[in-house]
């Protein structure tokens, strides 16, 4: 029984280490996941490891993806091989996997805002939509921008115009809290479920899902849980009020100063038309397109938006060298936080997966049907514990590679990461860096977010959720 036991035994210490560092000693999220790795590693048997290897091995040459060879040389190396250097294996492939992509995804998000291409988007949505509309074209831009933007950043971005636009229609700003709403609601969504940001990217990753998959499934969700978010901030907004924070109006944003709309818009759509066209290629490959295969990498793809990005800034900086060099230093700056972050959460889920979970939950009666809301359920409980959505689902996503790896699903291993994603809205509150930036920036007070934000954030995960579960029965793709 207990050796039956030990895949659960050995993943309820590594989320114990985890959550336990982060929420009670409150240690960095690197720190903690890279000690969990450890932890989960050095206490794996040798028996385990055996048959890990040996389930991992007949798996792989079943699906073609490794050689007899290769599988007999996994077999007799991997139970010998140390904890250490098992953990250090997993941090260097985690760095493979998502390196590149988070470094250009932070240099074209912070290319974006320094160069005014972030503010042109925001100006070309409230003009197509028109003022009547213009809190559709607050969610619209915040879900646009929150593709290659982090939350935290779209939201400073985006609430000084929902004051300035509350505050022209008069009426004491009646419409203020509905425009600081559809903020949230586009925003939070796209942050969790469509790439390149480095929540889903990682658990797309740690899943084998395809970056133009994830997109297209990320899309789709994240539009139907931002509709019922929109139809929430709308019941929200007629029934508490919030009047514009006090102070001058905010200014109007001047056209002459910011790039024209097709090259604002072009960083933010380029890799999704270059690794959608990459995946279109790889399904049908048609004569005399080759070249997709390669535009269409993720890493190639991000790359040239970044160089679009890039070039943005640098004309905006009128030949001011050092401004150019200092903006782009603080976005690499921060995409190398998340590097580490996300490679010592693939270090945690590479030794969790040599513990045989993905077997162990394989054998589970039911564990198809379960898979969904499983996966949503466990990140939904690690969000709600320590606050952030890309921790919480980096934390989860080896659970999930541990559904898709024991086969049997019956559905595209998407919908996992998908609802991983969804998971990772529940349930914002005090421990959250987001809550606080929506509640100071916007001038909520803690009660207000409390009855405002965090239930639409809860209600459209699960919204998330129940679409993802439509999608995998109507349409599995397995």
């Amino acid at each position: 029984m207990l050796s039956a036991m030990t895949p659960y035994l050995l993943l309820a210490l590594g989320m114990a280490i985890v959550l336990g560092g982060v929420i009670w000693l409150r240690l960095h999220p690197f720190l903690a996941l890279t000690v969990g790795a450890f932890a989960i590693a050095l206490a794996t048997p040798r028996g385990t490891l055996e048959q890990f290897a040996e389930n991992h091995s007949a798996a792989q040459i079943e699906a073609g993806k490794m050689k007899p060879d290769e599988a007999a040389v996994l077999t007799r190396k991997l139970p010998g091989t140390p904890a250490a250097k098992r953990v250090v294996a997993e941090f260097g492939k985690g760095c493979a996997k998502v390196g590149l992509v988070v470094a250009f995804a932070a240099l074209i998000g912070k290319c974006l805002l320094d160069s005014g291409a972030a503010a042109r988007v925001v100006a070309v949505m409230l003009a197509l939509f028109g003022p009547r509309r213009a809190g559709l074209a607050f969610l619209v831009s915040g879900f646009v921008l929150a593709v290659p933007v982090f939350f935290d950043t779209v939201f400073l971005l985006l609430v000084p115009l929902a004051v300035e636009a509350a505050r022209r229609e008069g009426d004491g700003g009646k419409n203020y809290l509905f425009y600081v709403l559809c903020i949230v609601a586009g925003g939070t969504m796209a942050h969790s479920l469509v790439p390149p940001t480095p929540g889903p990217l990682f658990v797309a990753e740690e899943l084998g899902v395809g970056i133009g998959a994830m997109m297209a499934g990320g899309l789709a969700v994240g539009a139907c849980s931002a509709a019922f978010g929109y139809c929430y901030a709308r019941r929200a907004a007629a029934r508490f009020e919030l009047a514009p924070p006090a102070g001058d109006p905010a200014s109007a944003l001047d056209d002459k100063d910011l790039p024209p709309a097709f090259w604002s818009f072009l960083p933010v759509l380029l890799p999704v038309a270059l690794v959608g066209a990459g995946t279109v290629y790889s399904t049908w490959k048609p004569d005399g397109w080759a070249w997709l295969a390669v535009t269409g990498d993720k890493n190639v793809a991000l790359g040239l938006s970044a160089a679009v990005s890039f070039a943005l800034l640098a004309k905006s900086c009128r030949g001011d060298r050092e401004r150019l060099r200092a903006a782009s230093a603080e976005g690499l700056s921060s995409g190398a936080m998340i590097v580490l972050i996300t490679a010592a959460g693939s270090a945690f889920g590479g030794v969790l997966a040599q513990t045989d979970i993905a077997t162990a939950i394989g054998g589970m009666g039911g564990s198809a049907a379960l898979a969904l809301p499983v996966c949503f359920s466990i990140t939904a409980l690690v969000r709600t514990a320590q606050g952030s959505a890309t921790v919480a689902m980096i934390t989860a996503a080896p659970v999930a590679a541990a559904f898709a790896a024991g086969g049997g699903l019956g559905f595209h291993p998407v919908y996992l990461a998908l609802a991983v994603g969804c998971g990772s809205k529940p349930i914002p509150w005090m421990n959250d860096s987001g809550f606080w930036v929506v509640t100071k920036m916007a001038g909520l007070r803690e009660d207000q977010t409390l009855r405002t934000v965090t239930p639409m954030m809860s209600l459209m995960g699960v919204v998330g959720l129940l679409a993802t579960m439509l999608g995998a029965w109507l349409l599995p793709c397995a």
